[in-house]
């Protein structure tokens, strides 16, 4: 992934960090309302700007849209339990947030007769303006949100919502063509005909969307709940080892494949496993069959779940220009180790000391070597017994945006090995799986350097050494200044040692004056 920056000097890999601008700044503790037709859900946004955290994040299950097509009005229950959440969540924002909440509402209060009259009792009873959006801007937003963890991405976003469905095309950080239409699951509950009416319907509308949007042929987006409820499901079937959602891929077999499983589970039994709640269940067999519909149609090369959606577009838009075009995964890296680390900007150090090693390496491959340098000390805190799997957790666990899964993995593993040198005998061993066999080396040397490089000094902005590594000759030259050799210690010669073998080379050390 390729991203554009400012300038070179401004943008180089350990340039000057962002999230302390005035204007990302203002980004924080941002916090955000979704009045959804199945939720209504409170997001506030903390962290790097660029990749926040989710500082604080409650849904309630409403299902507003509810029995919407039968009686035009928001399901009244609902409405109640809307209200009472939004009356909570404006007391926990006045709390935690350095601004007022910004609030929209998607297809149910836009489509109800009285939607406009829910929307003045929360204002009334709470203080909260809710803007309600039509289906052209939620599928924008949608899209936007995608862009936050994709910068410069192409492809189709698909949002499926409680009552109605959205496309948005993307090409280079730009949306394009956009359309609504009404497949949401609980819309769907209520067309006539039974089971032959509602899939005469949904391959109607299917239609009308394939000649509005066109060739699409690209990656597939996946944005929303019954889709990642989906995701889940797929990943129980294979035993898939990362349960991670974001980034996850599906195939147009593998939909076909789950679709059937799901028919030959125990709903209770299946949705236990899978931690998805009763309500969403119910309208998981809905949405797969206008998933199906969607990759007959479209036939998208690959597809991807995100994560990120409508409440992450709402801060995408907020963001000046500039930001977004930063990495969202360098810029998360480079927040944590200001926070964490306990030399600020000793990742570069290391960066420039073990880039040799790395000659070869793609673009891709350097980004995740940089994460690594960033992030190598981020975990001193927990006990030394703990610190490898720590830093493997975060890497694989963490709200990181900009990571294939398999990255995740080729990055915990790097940092699990900045603590130690051997990975057999861990729990992470099914995850390893997920890289090939010169991944999992290469993870190794990048882990290894690391934890020789931190040996070198406690300083940022220092020269400790440069590296040359040639493979054919099978050598690993290290060139030390006389203000490190008493540094290189007995440890400090041991993991040189270590990192030569994992590189299947001989170690030469020279003391330069």
């Amino acid at each position: 992934m390729k991203i554009v920056g400012e300038s070179a000097q401004d943008w180089g890999p350990f340039g000057r960090p962002l999230f302390n601008d005035p204007s990302a700044r203002k980004l924080s503790r941002v916090g955000v309302v979704d009045v959804g037709s199945n939720s209504v859900r409170l997001v506030v946004f903390d962290g790097a700007a660029r990749s926040p955290a989710y500082f604080y994040n409650e849904k309630i299950m409403c299902a507003l849209g509810a029995g919407l097509s039968d009686t035009g009005r928001l399901n009244p229950k609902g409405r109640e339990r809307a209200l009472a959440a939004i009356r909570r969540f404006q007391v926990v924002a006045r709390q935690i947030c350095d601004e007022p909440l910004t609030a929209v509402a998607t297809a149910a209060v836009r489509e109800a007769e009285d939607g406009n009259d829910f929307c003045d009792e929360v204002l009334r009873e709470t203080g909260l303006k809710i803007h309600i959006i039509d289906g052209q801007e939620e599928a924008r937003l949608s899209a936007q949100g995608v862009l936050l963890g994709w910068p410069g991405s192409y492809g189709l976003v698909c949002d499926i919502g409680g009552s109605s469905m959205e496309l948005a095309e993307i090409s280079e950080g730009e949306i394009g063509k956009r359309v609504t239409s009404q497949l949401g699951p609980l819309k769907l509950r209520d067309v006539s005909g039974g089971q032959k009416g509602r899939k005469a319907y949904i391959n109607e509308t299917l239609d009308a969307l394939q000649q509005a949007m066109g060739e699409q042929q690209n990656r597939l987006f996946l944005v929303g709940g019954s889709w990642r409820a989906i995701a889940r499901i797929d990943m129980e079937r294979r035993g898939y080892p990362l349960r991670v959602l974001h980034e996850y891929r599906m195939s147009a077999k593998a939909i076909s494949a789950t679709a059937k499983f799901i028919k030959s589970q125990d709903p209770q039994d299946l949705r236990s496993r899978c931690g998805v709640s009763a309500q969403r269940m119910s309208l998981v067999p809905l949405a797969i069959e206008v998933l199906k519909g969607v990759v007959r149609r479209f036939k998208p090369h690959d597809i991807a779940i995100s994560s990120y959606g409508i409440r992450e577009g709402m801060l995408y838009e907020q963001m000046p220009d500039r930001l977004r075009r930063r990495d969202p995964l360098i810029e998360a890296c480079r927040f944590a180790e200001a926070k964490d680390a306990r030399v600020r900007g000793y990742g570069k150090v290391q960066f420039d000391l073990i880039k040799p090693l790395f000659n070869a390496a793609s673009e891709s491959r350097m980004r995740i070597i940089k994460a690594a340098c960033l992030l190598h000390d981020v975990s001193w805190r927990a006990h030394p017994d703990y610190r490898a799997e720590t830093c493997f957790d975060y890497a694989t666990r963490a709200n990181l945006g900009g990571l294939t899964h398999s990255e995740r993995v080729f990055l915990g593993l790097a940092l699990l090995h900045r603590y130690q040198n051997k990975r057999e005998g861990t729990r992470f061993n099914d995850l390893f799986e997920l890289l090939s066999q010169k991944d999992l080396q290469q993870a190794e040397v990048l882990g290894k350097a690391l934890r020789f490089g931190a040996m070198l000094s406690m300083q940022r902005d220092v020269n400790v050494g440069t590296f040359t590594y040639r493979p054919k000759k099978r050598e690993l030259h290290l060139k030390l200044p006389k203000s490190s050799e008493p540094l290189f210690g007995e440890v400090a010669k041991a993991r040189l040692e270590s990192l030569a073998s994992s590189l299947d080379a001989q170690a030469f050390v020279k003391i330069t004056r």
